[in-house]
Parts: structure tokens; sequence; C-alpha cells
């Protein structure tokens, strides 16, 4: 009877042993974080530091050598077409050899031809202007009597002001261009003004002074810059992107303007992506091409009248966006292979699912395909997890 008895005992010890051994052998559940997959807005921008410009600047320079008085105007004052900013004293000019005559006359003759093409870029301006003028108004008709969309009217309007647009600089451009013709003839042709006589400069246009660049008297060369002038309600953004993100840029994009000092957002929409880029050297020495976007605040002038020329901004740009789209956090994100994967957790076990994506922003990215709606998915997976693991949900803090 003993030995049945010994043999019961000890096969009991050798159970409770294994069992011991096996829960001390168990793996431990890996405690994790959790995200979801959810629908919602996924907006994706490309963002990128601008300033601002004023979009018809003048400058204002010596029209003959001599001795420019001195300046009482200051950045800031306000100035009107044809008022007096800056007076010179006209000096006896050098006369000219052979060689410089000859690259003045070539100066008149370039200045000459830089103003024809003006003209006829401002003709090409008018007459697209009255075409989308024309345009639109049999659309605003046809909108009246619901043959065509709000929005496609909406369209053509947009198109009118940028017509107009491009007519106003297209006249500031015949103006500028006026301006140097005489300015080279003034080189080529005799002296007209005696020494000693005093010739008043004048604003080109309505405006307020930006930069002074003669305060003192001083003896300066003809066509010596003395002043910039030019309208501070006439505001544009410019923004240098690089080469790789401009190409995704479309006009009429809409952006936000933000860490412009303002409490309020500012709204803006891309005008031109500009067709040649530059190279510039970034703070770590390494050089990118760099392509010029500019946009057109949308919002009424007094919500950034505090703005002024060259003032820094931040601009995002949205390049897509979507209202109800299915996304999951990048951060449960991870390659697996070409593809990429999440570790979707379900009855306390995490199970390896390849997924398809679309649109990504740093936080976000849409989903295809792989996962539905709710899914459970690891954040930030660790490399030691793998297929299967058993998990714990931390609680959310």
């Amino acid at each position: 009877m003993r030995r049945p008895l010994l043999n019961r005992r000890v096969a009991t010890a050798v159970i409770v042993v294994g069992g011991l051994l096996t829960l001390a052998l168990w793996p431990a559940a890996v405690p994790v974080d959790v995200g979801s997959v959810v629908r919602g807005p996924l907006v994706v921008l490309i963002e990128e530091e601008g300033q601002t410009r004023v979009r018809d600047r003048y400058v204002v320079s010596a029209p003959v050598a001599g001795r420019v008085e001195r300046i009482d105007l200051e950045p800031g004052d306000q100035v009107t077409r044809g008022q007096a900013v800056a007076r010179v004293r006209a000096e006896a000019a050098p006369l000219l050899d052979a060689r410089t005559r000859a690259e003045a006359q070539a100066a008149l003759e370039s200045a000459r031809a830089t103003l024809g093409r003006a003209q006829a870029e401002e003709r090409r301006a008018e007459a697209a202007l009255s075409q989308a003028q024309r345009e639109a108004a049999r659309l605003r008709d046809l909108a009246a009597s619901r043959v065509v969309s709000a929005q496609e009217l909406e369209v053509k309007e947009a198109e009118g002001r940028t017509a107009e647009q491009t007519a106003r600089a297209a006249t500031f451009a015949v103006r500028a261009a006026t301006s140097e013709v005489q300015r080279a003839a003034a080189r080529v042709a005799p002296p007209s003004a005696a020494p000693g006589r005093v010739m008043t400069v004048v604003s080109p246009a309505d405006g307020v002074v930006l930069k002074r660049m003669r305060e003192s008297e001083a003896v300066v060369p003809a066509g010596d810059p003395l002043l910039e002038i030019g309208n501070p309600a006439a505001l544009e953004i410019v923004a240098d992107l690089l080469s790789t993100d401009a190409v995704r840029v479309r006009p009429g994009a809409r952006t936000m303007i933000e860490e412009w000092g303002g409490h309020k957002t500012l709204d803006a929409r891309v005008r031109r992506v500009e067709p040649a880029g530059f190279t510039k050297i970034s703070a770590l020495g390494v050089e990118e091409q760099r392509v010029n976007v500019i946009l057109d605040f949308t919002d009424p002038n007094e919500a950034w009248a505090a703005l002024g020329d060259a003032y820094r901004v931040e601009v995002r740009i949205v390049e897509w966006e979507a209202h109800d789209v299915l996304k999951v956090p990048t951060s449960a994100l991870f390659r697996d292979g070409p593809d990429w994967a999440v570790y979707v957790v379900q009855d306390g076990r995490v199970h390896r699912t390849h997924i398809t994506l679309g649109h990504q922003t740093g936080q976000e990215a849409e989903v295809v395909g792989g996962v539905g709606e709710s899914t459970q998915d690891v954040l930030h997976p660790a490399d030691s997890l793998s297929d299967g693991a058993r998990v714990r949900v931390r609680p959310a803090s």
C-alpha cells in the first residue's frame, strides 16, 4: 500500500513543479499603447517660411549727375504721384569717349525695345481683361437662369480679377520702361541741365516711402537710387519652396498664413508658381534648388493691415484635403519588406497586417485598404514585438 501512495505523491510533486516552471517560463503580456483607425478630415500641407512684398515698387533715381540736397522724407511718409521728393543740383557732365557713347547708345536701344515689349504686353493684358469681363457678364446671366453653376461663375470672376491685376502690372511695367528710356536717352543727349541748375525729382506713383538710400547732401552720379516708393496696401507673399515641393503646388491652392504676429490665421491663395528656380545655400551649407511661389491675401485688408514690406510669415499651402477619409496614426506604421504594416490588437494578441496607404501627413495617413474602421493598432511598435505576441493595453493617460 505504501508504494502506490508514494507514486501518487511523486506524480503530484512532478505536476506541481512542472506547473510552476511553466508559469515561470510563460511569456508575460507586453504593455502597449494603441490607437484607432477612424474616419475624419485629412489635410496634406507644404510648410515653409515666407515674407511679404509690396507688389508694385519704384526706385526713384537721380536724373543727372550732381549734388543731391538733403532728403527730408522718411520711411513711412505718404507721397502722391508728381510730388517733389528730392532736388538735384546738376554739375557739368564729363565728355563721353567713343566707347562709352556706343555703350550708352546700345543701352538706349535696349530700353526702347523693352518699352515696346511692355506696351505690347499691356495691349495683350487689356484685351484679355476685356474678354474676361465679357465672359463673366455672360456667365452671370446664365447663372441667374441656373444654366451654369455658381462655382463656374466664381471661377470666371476670379479669372477676371487676375486679368485685372495683370493689366495693372502691365501698365506699371510700361511706366517703368518709359523711365528707363528717358534715363538712357539722358546719357546720350548733350547736357540739357546747365551746371548749377536745380532739377526736381518727383514720385512716379501714389504710396509711401519704403526706403531712403540717400539722406544727407552728397554728390551722386546719374541713375543713383535715392528713394524706394510703393503701396503697402498692395501686399503679396513670396515663399521659396524646394523644387520638389513646388511641383506639387497648383495656382489657386488654399493657403494659411500663421506666425505673422497676429492672433488670427490669415487666408491666402497661390497666384503663381514661378517657372524658373534658383540655387540657395541652406543653414547647413547644402545647395538647394528653390522656386518662388507668389500668394495673394483673400482676407480683407483690415485683417492684415499691420503687416508691411519684407515681414516674416509662416506659409502652409494645402496640397490635398478631404473631409471624410479612413486614417491611421503614422506612429503605428512600420515597414515589412516593401510593404507598410501595422500590429492589430485582437483578443489580447497582436497580428501583423499589411496595409495600403494613400496620402500622408506627419501625424496621420490615409488608409486605402488592409484594415477597417475602429481597428486598434499598436503605437510605436518595438522591434521585439512579433506576430501573435500577447499584449496588455496600457490605460490612456
